[in-house]
């Protein structure tokens, strides 16, 4: 496979290029190991592909864990406290979850504990292979991306997803790189605050 398009989003790529080349260097030779059309295995039953056979997400995302798992990369996640007072919340992020558990009970606020998850995270540079639904992305980088840098746990976020161009030999529903890039484009240049580096794959 290859990275045929990329966004950078409040200079990610920039950071890797100057901070963590090698880094930004495995995630291609990643992409690059991959044969997609060994991943050519799901039988459609959409009516407008009935019987033509697309690539599977899930044998996709395997292979993908597999590589990166192989270079070290490895889940992360990130525990916390959550509140609806904005001043709390304030306080709240910059602390580790043991910290943000001391502080609450102090101000006898209650303790509303949640997590969340990233795919692979090394050197403080998260990735996330999005090939299923939609939606995920747009978790992944206004409120999942944002929890790891807020918490310090990472500096950039890396989202890789299908270009139109593979979507179209998928099953309906997965995210597609120009969509997902026109969704950051019109919230503005400084939201989501943290930087992201957005790469469209394809064969």
């Amino acid at each position: 496979m290859k990275i045929a398009q990329k966004y950078s989003h409040l200079n990610g790529e920039e950071y890797l290029l100057i901070h963590h080349k090698k880094l930004l260097r495995e995630i291609y030779e990643v992409v690059g190991l991959i044969n997609a059309n060994r991943h050519k295995t799901k039988v459609s039953q959409e009516k407008s592909k009935a019987g033509k056979y697309v690539f599977n997400p899930g044998t996709l995302n395997a292979e993908f864990k597999s590589l990166f798992e192989k270079k070290g990369w490895a889940e992360r996640r990130r525990d916390f406290y959550v509140s609806t007072d904005p001043n709390i919340v304030k306080l709240l992020e910059p602390l580790d979850v043991k910290e943000q558990k001391e502080l609450l009970l102090k101000l006898k606020h209650p303790l509303l504990d949640s997590y969340t998850q990233t795919d692979f995270v090394k050197d403080k540079i998260a990735v996330e292979v999005q090939l299923g639904k939609y939606f995920a992305v747009t978790y992944d980088l206004f409120v999942k991306h944002l929890s790891f840098y807020t918490g310090q746990i990472i500096n950039v976020g890396i989202e890789i997803v299908p270009t139109k161009t593979m979507q179209q030999d998928m099953s309906s529903g997965p995210p597609w790189f120009e969509k997902e890039v026109h969704n950051v484009l019109r919230h503005g240049r400084t939201n989501p605050p943290v930087p992201l580096l957005i790469l469209g794959i394809e064969p």
